[in-house]
């Protein structure tokens, strides 16, 4: 038989001299620690407000535009490369990395609707208000641009309201009162795509099904076309009108439109008859969208001068970004590195911002990129806790966008506990509820 019996050894824990440290016992296992989730949620805590201290997104301007800004177009093999478009026709070609112009072009007589890079990414393509399909040739050199002269000229029938070039081989799309599909090499329309619309303001081409393509009409209606057919496949019609769209890049079924009710929209064209999710924040019509490479994430412009960052999959902005002086947001676009903003707007500039606000540029130290990825999975582990929620969440917005927010606000609970209140007063199940994305949709044609 074996007994265990307690067993204290008095030199394991008293003082020999009452000069002597008392000593203590810990634990060195990590695993075990008593205080591990206290000292973790207090860097967790720490981590989120240094965040908010060093988030600094905006990173410079490229100026030079004598009039406001109208598009923007990345180029898909050199990721330092941008053109942008102005409402007096002009057209530049700016070097981002150190925020120079190399090229500029007198295009247009009047707007600059729309520039893409063709698929050589050679040349820039070009459509304006005065009907014109324009095709630049350029070269660039250890210092610049060679002399820039027009490769090419089509002079088209009707109005020109939106470009978008096909991501695989030579063709590219202009929508206006019809959407026509076009040939580099060829003066002619390869197919002409009809749905009786008065105006398609904007057109884009599917990242990965690079045969697909969207478009965004004057009658609220989104349209769906597949350029290997000869008419359109699908089209719902919204509540209010569109103004552009964004294909996701890394889920071929998904895209997102930027609508007139200050919403943007996403939409599985599996199931083209409700948004599969609507995303709330601005408090102005959305004017431009743009997908990040990642997928993940998409960038909104408005005519409430900020821009916003949003989750793919969540509701509401997780970033704002605003300054002073930037007025009303005309076209945004996500570079190809996933780590910049390009915004154009009203008063003449083009702005870079931050995609993530508080991340230092520059070369990291391996300590420095350690603590960056520590302070990161702690901040997750932690998001739901208040205090930490709260302050990541809290942003500085204009007081104007602030008020509009309030009132928004209000008109939902009106309305909100205005249905409530008939359903109260009316027959068992004679006011259904109703989910507001299938509010959204007017009308769904085949």
């Amino acid at each position: 038989m074996k007994v265990k019996v307690i067993t204290r050894n008095p030199d394991r824990y008293v003082r020999e001299t009452k000069q002597d440290i008392h000593k203590s016992f810990r634990n060195y296992d990590r695993e075990v620690h008593p205080f591990q989730s206290t000292r973790e949620y207090v860097r967790a805590l720490n981590a989120t407000k240094l965040e908010r201290v060093f988030a600094k997104p905006f990173v410079g301007n490229l100026d030079g535009h004598r009039d406001g800004v109208a598009v923007i177009s990345k180029n898909f093999a050199k990721i330092s490369l941008i053109a942008s478009g102005a409402y007096d026709g002009d057209v530049k070609l700016w070097y981002v990395a150190d925020k120079s112009c190399m090229m500029n072009i007198n295009a247009h007589v009047g707007y600059c609707r729309g520039i893409a890079f063709s698929s050589d990414e050679s040349s820039l393509i070009t459509i304006g208000d005065d009907k014109k399909i324009m095709t630049w040739n350029f070269n660039i050199n250890g210092t610049g641009v060679d002399i820039v002269k027009p490769a090419n000229m089509i002079i088209t029938k009707t109005v020109l309201a939106s470009l978008s070039h096909s991501y695989e081989g030579p063709n590219f799309a202009t929508s206006g009162e019809t959407c026509h599909i076009w040939d580099e090499s060829r003066n002619e329309p390869l197919k002409e795509l009809k749905w009786g619309v008065d105006l398609l303001q904007d057109i884009k081409y599917n990242p990965i099904e690079t045969t697909l393509l969207a478009a965004c009409g004057s009658d609220r209606g989104i349209i769906l076309y597949d350029q290997r057919e000869t008419k359109p496949i699908r089209k719902i019609v919204m509540t209010l009108r569109s103004n552009q769209l964004s294909w996701n890049p890394m889920q071929a079924f998904y895209f997102t439109v930027a609508n007139e009710d200050y919403n943007l929209y996403t939409y599985d064209i599996r199931r083209f008859t409700n948004p599969l999710k609507i995303h709330h924040g601005h408090v102005g019509p959305v004017t431009s969208v743009d997908y990040a490479p990642t997928g993940r994430e998409f960038v909104s412009g408005s005519y409430d001068k900020t821009i916003r960052i949003f989750d793919a999959a969540k509701a509401n902005s997780r970033e704002i970004y605003h300054t002073k002086r930037m007025q009303h947001v005309t076209c945004v676009n996500w570079s190809m590195d996933n780590k910049y903003i390009f915004s154009g707007s009203d008063e003449m500039n083009i702005r870079v911002w931050k995609a993530n606000a508080a991340e230092k540029l520059g070369s990291l130290q391996m300590r420095e990129k350690n603590a960056f990825n520590y302070n990161t999975v702690l901040k997750e582990k932690y998001a739901a806790h208040p205090s930490v929620k709260r302050i990541a969440q809290h942003r500085q917005v204009p007081k104007m966008v602030y008020n509009q927010q309030a009132k928004i606000r209000t008109a939902k609970l009106k309305n909100k506990r205005k249905e409530e209140n008939k359903r109260q007063n009316s027959k068992p199940d004679s006011i259904p509820y109703v989910a507001e994305a299938k509010t959204k949709v007017v009308r769904s044609d085949h």
